[in-house]
């Protein structure tokens, strides 16, 4: 396929540029050109996608087969970019979210879940789920019967920048006794950036429509599965010891939030990592081990270093701060009637 990534230089729209190269397909990326050099094989295109002018010129006298978009903010910018490729294009894939939905998510629950509020002209990005909404109604406005909308879940894999994985595989490199967020048995439902490339591409090329929940299966993993896999591929040898999510609760420490195992006030929330993802794989979704996606997380990390911190992403401090972490670990501890280690 003829391939437009607007984006393309980080997490997902990476792994599509990857994944659009594996299959061999002509790969064109859109972006501002400042970040990390485009992959060897695609033609880049610099632009500021904020800039409409800048777009249209960018873009000028090209048509696509498949168009992906991984904008999270604006989504006035979706519109502008959709409705300038809206005949130059034949197929629209935007990387969506399930925070699309109303909270909170009902257990189970499929693509018909009551959705918030969206503007597909806003300039407005404080509200997440807002602005993705805002996206995906931006994309159908010009594309209403050839768009994609892929609702992810918790995304991982190489090239997170969100910086989950990355920071609890330097924790667990550390060494020692590691707070981990209780119980260990929580199934978990994640995806991996590049299952969720390979599958947007095959399914663009395939004409498939419409919104899709992008995620593994419920219980593909579990905590324990997850945090022991990073232990195992660090070769570090660190102790979890697990805290129930009532005691990070009481102790006023944010572990857990990272992983969306909790929320401030709301220990075990539901709707999370139980979400109904039949469609997507019906449709052919298919996602590796976890234990492969940990490995090639740290493998990442090793060879390029730990990403950057994003400018409004809550810093690691948030979620385990080493002096809180070493209080919770005293505390259990006591609880448990165990000697704290010198």
């Amino acid at each position: 396929m003829r391939l437009l990534v607007l984006g393309g230089t980080h997490h997902v729209g990476r792994a599509v540029v990857e994944a659009g190269l594996g299959r061999g397909d002509q790969v064109t990326t859109l972006n501002r050109g400042v970040s990390r050099a485009p992959e060897r094989g695609t033609e880049a295109l610099v632009a500021d996608r904020t800039d409409p002018d800048a777009v249209r010129a960018a873009l000028a006298g090209r048509e696509w087969d498949v168009v992906v978009d991984t904008w999270a903010k604006a989504p006035r910018v979706v519109r502008d970019s959709a409705r300038l490729l809206a005949d130059r294009a034949g197929h629209y894939v935007y990387v969506s979210s399930r925070g699309v939905h109303q909270w909170p998510w009902p257990s189970g629950a499929d693509e018909s879940a009551p959705l918030v509020d969206g503007d597909p002209a806003s300039d407005d990005d404080t509200d997440y789920a807002a602005a993705k909404r805002g996206g995906e109604l931006a994309v159908l406005e010009s594309f209403p019967d050839r768009a994609l909308l892929a609702r992810a879940g918790g995304i991982l894999g190489p090239y997170e920048d969100v910086g989950r994985m990355p920071w609890w595989l330097r924790r667990v490199e550390r060494g020692g006794r590691v707070l981990a967020p209780g119980p260990s048995d929580r199934p978990l439902q994640f995806i991996d950036a590049r299952d969720m490339a390979i599958w947007m591409l095959d399914a663009a090329e395939r004409g498939l429509t419409g919104p899709f929940t992008v995620c593994s299966w419920p219980g593909h993993t579990t905590t324990g599965e997850l945090l022991q896999a990073a232990v195992d591929v660090t070769g570090s040898g660190a102790e979890l010891v697990w805290a129930p999510p009532e005691l990070l609760e009481e102790t006023g420490v944010g572990l857990g939030m990272e992983l969306g195992l909790r929320f401030p006030g709301v220990p075990a929330p539901s709707g999370i990592h139980d979400a109904d993802v039949s469609a997507a794989h019906a449709a052919g979704l298919r996602c590796r081990p976890i234990r492969e996606t940990i490995a090639d997380t740290w493998d990442w990390i090793q060879a390029e270093g730990d990403p950057a911190p994003l400018p409004d992403t809550p810093p690691p401090s948030t979620w385990l701060d080493p002096a809180d972490e070493q209080r919770v670990l005293a505390l259990l501890d006591e609880r448990s009637g165990k000697a704290t280690s010198p």
